[in-house]
């Protein structure tokens, strides 16, 4: 009998040892907007998002000047005319992932999850769906949605509305560990 409960102890303290904050080792954030004129393409490699396994939150904090276009001079109007990046340094999103997910176990999840997006100062509710994939001890985030521009406030002048589309095209892509304290 102590035998047994000995090992339940021991099951319990290794269950509760099990990380609970994953944070990002890559994550690669991009958007498209297709025009008649030219299409617009924008990778960003410096974000961090975070899970938290107890709660289900989601947070993470995109570095607007980080996004690298092809042609410098589209990432200075990027940046300088649309985003004004200097105002607006980041984007942030924090919510919580809907469903149940057994953390626990490797396997792939479809998911919704409801928060605030912040961009270019303007926070709207949002609710984007997503993919959880878990593989030992990695978490790998994909998602794939639009946003309204114009819903964050971000004008484009009347003289390049063909450059621009209303809606852009967000991809993320994360592959998240635990977070382990230096």
């Amino acid at each position: 009998m102590k035998k047994i409960i000995l090992l339940l102890a021991l099951v319990t303290s290794v269950k509760l040892s099990v990380a609970q904050i994953f944070i990002a080792k890559t994550c690669e954030i991009s958007f498209f907007s297709a025009s008649p004129l030219e299409n617009i393409e924008a990778v960003n490699k410096a974000c961090k998002p975070i899970i938290n396994t107890a709660t289900n939150d989601i947070q993470m904090k995109i570095t607007i000047t980080a996004f690298q276009f092809d042609k410098p001079l589209m990432q200075e109007h990027f940046n300088e005319n649309y985003m004004e990046s200097d105002k607006f340094p980041d984007a942030v999103f924090k919510g919580k992932i809907n469903e149940t997910i057994d953390w626990s176990k490797d396997g792939e999840y479809k998911v919704t999850v409801t928060g605030k997006l912040k961009i270019h100062g303007v926070e709207k509710d949002r609710t984007i769906d997503g993919v959880v994939k878990i593989k030992g001890s990695e978490i790998t985030l994909t998602s794939k949605f639009n946003i309204h521009i114009a819903d964050h406030g971000i004008q484009v002048p009347s003289l390049y509305i063909q450059n621009i589309a209303e809606d852009v095209e967000v991809k993320l892509n994360a592959v998240l560990a635990p977070y382990k304290k230096n």
